[in-house]
């Protein structure tokens, strides 16, 4: 066997549409823009700082104003509902009174966490859990159906044992309800401040992936999977990461 067939056989032949991707080379200053862009829009006031003076560019935001979201949605995390509501009328009031949706999610949540509270002890007092029920959330669901399902839906947690819930109601309890609300009014903010709802990278990735389907379903040729290139390791799953800001790394956490 010759060494030219070897060295063939070694070095697989990159796939035409690969190559072509490898002659489109984004500028760095969209890379630095699309980078700052997902900081900002996602909450990390340090890293925004850091990567501005690193990259050399003005931060298209001021830090206090990230932070104010920052401090809205580690409130909403930590389940201090009420804390969150006040900081957000406190940046803007319309924010809710514009958003009646958004603002019975956080009531609702608001309502959770007082159940998480009487679930918590077994002769815990549900009174405070009834009362907020009452006086806060039952005058809002007549106008919405899908506000009466969800209250509810809430106010079962009370007559159901925390271990003998179905997965509709264990769903309410879980982390993952915060942090969708979290972005919910993280979006909403940056909406009442003119921003774009959401990173820019997020929109990016959608419209390639709608790319994709398109172009498999005109049977055009390309690769068996095409991945971001984020973690080769990944490749099935960089389009979820990125769309549920799983991808950032270590240092975006501030």
């Amino acid at each position: 066997m010759s060494s030219s067939t070897v060295v063939s056989a070694a070095t697989p032949t990159k796939h035409p549409f690969d190559r072509r991707i490898d002659e489109v080379r984004p500028s760095k200053t969209d890379i630095n823009k699309l980078i700052m862009d997902y900081l900002v829009s996602e909450g990390y006031p340090v890293s925004a700082r850091r990567f501005a003076t690193e990259a050399n560019i003005k931060p298209a935001a001021a830090e206090q104003s990230i932070q104010e979201r920052v401090d809205i949605r580690n409130a909403i995390h930590a389940g201090d509902i009420e804390t969150a509501i006040h900081k957000i009328n406190d940046l803007n009031p319309q924010i809710l009174d514009l958003d009646p949706s958004l603002h019975f999610a956080l009531l609702r949540l608001q309502l959770i966490e007082l159940i998480r509270k009487c679930m918590s002890s077994v002769n815990a007092d549900i009174t405070p859990a009834l009362t907020f029920a009452q006086s806060e959330l039952a005058p809002r669901a007549p106008s919405n159906q899908e506000f009466l399902e969800d209250l509810e839906r809430t106010m079962a947690l009370l007559i159901f044992p925390p271990e003998n819930l179905t997965p509709p109601l264990a769903a309410l309890l879980d982390p993952s309800l915060r942090q969708a609300v979290a972005t919910r009014v993280n979006e909403a903010i940056l909406f009442s401040q003119g921003a774009s709802r959401e990173a820019k990278i997020k929109q990016l990735v959608r419209l390639r992936a709608w790319a994709e389907q398109k172009a498999r379903a005109a049977r055009k040729e390309l690769p068996p999977t095409l991945n971001l290139g984020l973690d080769p390791s990944k490749d099935e799953n960089d389009d979820d990461d990125v769309m549920n800001g799983n991808g950032e790394a270590d240092i975006m956490r501030d």
